[in-house]
């Protein structure tokens, strides 16, 4: 045979030669099937052991090899395609074959429904099925074809009674807050309940910058400039990340479906903050793609001193395409009268130069304090949103079994998911990390601020500039005439209002000495 068709598999020297060999027999034309519902290892050991098994089997039955097939880690029970057994089903109706081995007959089906496809096929093309554990599959007679009928339909009892012990063992760790086992979970040792130190710090880190308004871009690239690696030992990205800060285990907890339970491994960050993590990480507004990401220091914070409304935004104007500040809401209003505009670079310049300055005085510590309730019970609101949660399941549950109606399922699930939702953002705002924590009373807020290279990558990202913006200040754009002023600068300070969202809080001093850098202002 001058052609051997292969699995896909890295398969040894020695078998790839014995299954060669094979093909120089003189016997009449058979195919091998292999497959491994589970392969932990990674390295398609099981499907290997049931090739050398076959091999053995054919040359018993002295047959000569047209093909070899084989699925790794893919179940016949699941019911999803199986490509190579698709591919071998086609070529023994193409007639390439007379007879398939396998190791057992539950490698080949598990599923009635497929079977019952396959004896279709071996009946119309006289295809004989032989097993190396189960002996010869006699399809071509009644009795032989309820043998088979009968091996399938214990082999889909075995699978299902399987699946029972697995779904009940994994239960029973959940509750028993142990771990299920994997990959090792970044922050943690092989055994998944040691903490990693280093890791460890990183997940906390990421964490408060989230809660705190740090873009997720912004956590991927300072997990990748640290040099933290993922388990797998590959850069992170940002759906990496994603998962890895919304796993219920980085609160020291244990799932099982929608339940939560504490686990056996220390915390690495508060369940609050943790909640707080999965609501914004979960918010599907966040997911900006590359076209509608915020880019702009005040886009939707500065406020039209025409119209009162935090409605500017950055175009593109006039022939060398300048960024500028323009009023959205001139658009609803149908004309553009009265709106301000401003251009974008000197006014973002200017108001971060104050804000660094006041974060610069030696009071800025005192507007990390924030008004707090505290009598918030968090737990009792974490009870009620797991009791909301299972009664959105009873709900379900009973419009599957007919006894609601649909309209009775969206009366009855209503107010719950409005509850539900309630219940998310007070805990989220709960768990808020102020966005001036590690900035206040910071020696070298410009370096933190700003960065230490020109591209300022080294610098706060937008995310969290913005945080702090929406944190100290309400910036209103005046008014003003066009112009230079007579220091011959575009740019007026007098045209921007800045009021402070805290008692404490005040004007830098002399911040009109803080000139922006640039001084063009169309």
């Amino acid at each position: 045979m001058s052609h051997l068709r292969l699995p896909a598999l890295d398969l040894p020297a020695g078998l790839l030669t014995r299954l060669r060999r094979l093909t120089e027999a003189s016997g009449s034309p058979g195919v091998i099937y292999a497959r491994i519902s589970e392969d932990r290892e990674g390295a398609g050991l099981g499907v290997e052991r049931q090739l050398e098994d076959q091999c053995v089997l054919f040359d018993q039955l002295g047959l000569r090899l047209a093909g070899v097939y084989a699925d790794n880690d893919l179940s016949a029970f699941t019911g999803k395609p199986r490509p190579d057994y698709l591919a071998m089903l086609a070529d023994l109706d193409a007639g390439r074959a007379r007879v398939i081995t396998a190791w057992h007959t539950d490698r080949l089906h598990h599923s009635p429904k497929e079977l019952e496809t396959y004896i279709d096929l071996a009946e119309r093309r006289g295809v004989v099925t032989h097993s190396v554990k189960a002996g010869p599959l006699d399809l071509a007679t009644p009795s032989g074809r309820a043998v088979v009928r009968t091996l399938c339909a214990w082999a889909r009892f075995e699978s299902e009674h399987k699946g029972e012990r697995v779904r009940a063992a994994r239960r029973q760790a959940a509750e028993q807050g142990r771990w299920q086992g994997g990959c090792r979970p970044f922050g943690f040792e092989p055994d998944g309940t040691t903490i990693r130190p280093a890791e460890a710090t990183a997940i906390a880190q990421a964490s408060e910058a989230i809660v705190a308004g740090t873009s997720l871009r912004s956590v991927v690239r300072d997990l990748n400039n640290t040099g933290h690696r993922t388990a797998w030992d590959k850069e992170w990205t940002t759906q990496a990340a994603r998962d890895m800060l919304r796993r219920p285990r980085n609160a020291g907890l244990t799932t099982y479906g929608a339940e939560t339970f504490p686990a056996t491994w220390p915390a690495i960050v508060p369940e609050a903050t943790w909640r707080a993590v999965v609501s914004i990480l979960s918010n599907p507004q966040r997911r900006t793609t590359l076209g509608n990401r915020i880019k702009w220091l005040g886009s939707g914070l500065y406020v039209c001193g025409a119209c009162g409304q935090p409605a500017l935004r950055v175009s593109r104007t006039g022939n060398h395409q300048h960024p500028t500040y323009r009023c959205k809401a001139q658009e609803n209003t149908g004309h553009s009268g009265g709106h301000v505009t401003r251009a974008a670079p000197p006014l973002d310049d200017y108001v971060e130069r104050i804000i660094v300055a006041r974060l610069q005085q030696p009071d800025a510590t005192t507007l990390l304090t924030t008004p707090t309730d505290s009598k918030l019970d968090t737990t009792a609101l974490h009870t009620e949103a797991a009791a909301i949660g299972q009664r959105l399941t009873d709900f379900s549950a009973a419009f599957a079994e007919g006894v609601i109606t649909l309209a009775q399922l969206r009366t009855g699930t209503g107010k719950l998911r409005a509850r539900l939702t309630e219940i998310e953002d007070t805990l989220t705002a709960a768990a808020a990390v102020n966005p001036l924590a590690g900035l206040a009373g910071q020696p070298n807020i410009a370096e933190i601020w700003y960065g230490t290279t020109p591209d300022r990558s080294g610098g706060l990202d937008v995310g969290r500039r913005r945080a702090v913006l929406a944190t100290l200040l309400t910036v209103t754009v005046l008014p003003t005439g066009k112009g230079r002023r007579p220091n011959g600068s575009y740019f007026d300070p007098t045209g921007i209002h800045l009021e402070w969202k805290t008692h404490r809080s005040h004007p830098a001093p002399c911040a009109e000495r803080f000139s922006p850098r640039s001084q063009r202002d169309e």
